[in-house]
């Protein structure tokens, strides 16, 4: 089993990890002591996110949306109608 030493680097311990065992250079890593122990594991990658703020602001015109309300099928509104007009000759009849 590879060994390695603690040192100081600025206010903090660091530790270096063997060739074999070293993520690339950059990995974000998450540590944590667990039941008397060290874990350090890479952070999973994340799908990045586009920054619109700086777009918003030069688009004036663009609104957000307020209402999401879409317009009723053709098939829905016949079948409504339909209803609608058995409804007031059961009301009439």
């Amino acid at each position: 089993m590879p060994r390695t030493r603690i040192f100081k680097s600025g206010n903090s311990a660091a530790v270096r990890l063997p060739a074999r065992f070293a993520p690339l250079p950059g990995t974000l890593v998450d540590v944590r002591e667990e039941a008397g122990r060290w874990v350090i594991e890479p952070v999973p990658a994340e799908v990045p996110m586009i920054n619109l703020d700086g777009i918003y602001g030069s688009c004036p015109g663009i609104k957000p949306i307020t209402d999401r309300g879409f317009d009723e099928r053709p098939s829905e509104r016949l079948a409504r109608e339909a209803a609608e007009r058995a409804a007031a000759s059961a009301k009439a009849g």
